[in-house]
């Protein structure tokens, strides 16, 4: 009988190098800059989802709209749809409450769906008439590019997505979701 003991040291070397490496490339990304100020009340309404990071809560979803509306407490009420598998398909929805963590630049939100997880929804990108938007969170996992239209100007969209890629997002997974075509916001 051979012992193990080398290949269990091999491997969890292995491991320990692995993580190291990750958290120091964690460690050595820039902080990510948000916008220098959102005015909430012209944030509220509708976005269209143009592209996002591939997120498990947004599997198989077409036709991706958020609607934004600013409570008299100062909070946000969240309101996702989504379209099952295709533009027209079932519509799946998620209701949820943000709330402002940096009052500074009203740029830094927590967005809640289910008590007591709170995610991270940065303001990266904006468009001085809040016609697009970039959101994002500092691990980089999430990544959103919004338009207040179902359609985004291909040169915009790269654009956006450019600026997503200098920030360490990896853009190269990006989803481009599907909206109809015609629909007016």
């Amino acid at each position: 009988m051979k012992p193990r003991r080398p290949i269990l040291v091999a491997t969890a070397a292995t491991a320990v190098v692995a993580a190291s490496a990750l958290l120091y490339s964690k460690a050595r990304r820039a902080p990510l800059p948000v916008v220098p100020h959102v005015n909430l009340k012209r944030y509220m309404g509708v976005w269209y989802e143009i592209a996002r990071l591939p997120a498990r809560f947004e599997k198989n979803c077409e036709h991706v709209t958020a609607s934004y509306r600013l409570r008299p407490d100062g909070k946000v009420d969240v309101f996702n749809t989504c379209h099952k598998d295709d533009v027209n398909g079932p519509v799946d929805t998620a209701k949820g409450v943000a709330r402002v963590v940096d009052s500074e630049t009203n740029a830094k939100l927590k967005v809640q769906f289910f008590w007591p997880f709170e995610g991270d929804y940065w303001i990266l990108e904006l468009d001085p008439d809040y016609r697009f938007a970039v959101v994002g969170e500092p691990g980089r996992k999430y990544l959103w590019v919004l338009s207040r239209t179902p359609q985004l100007e291909r040169s915009i969209r790269d654009r956006l997505i450019a600026k997503a890629r200098e920030l360490g997002f990896p853009v190269e997974n990006l989803i481009y979701t599907g909206q109809p075509v015609g629909e007016e916001a």
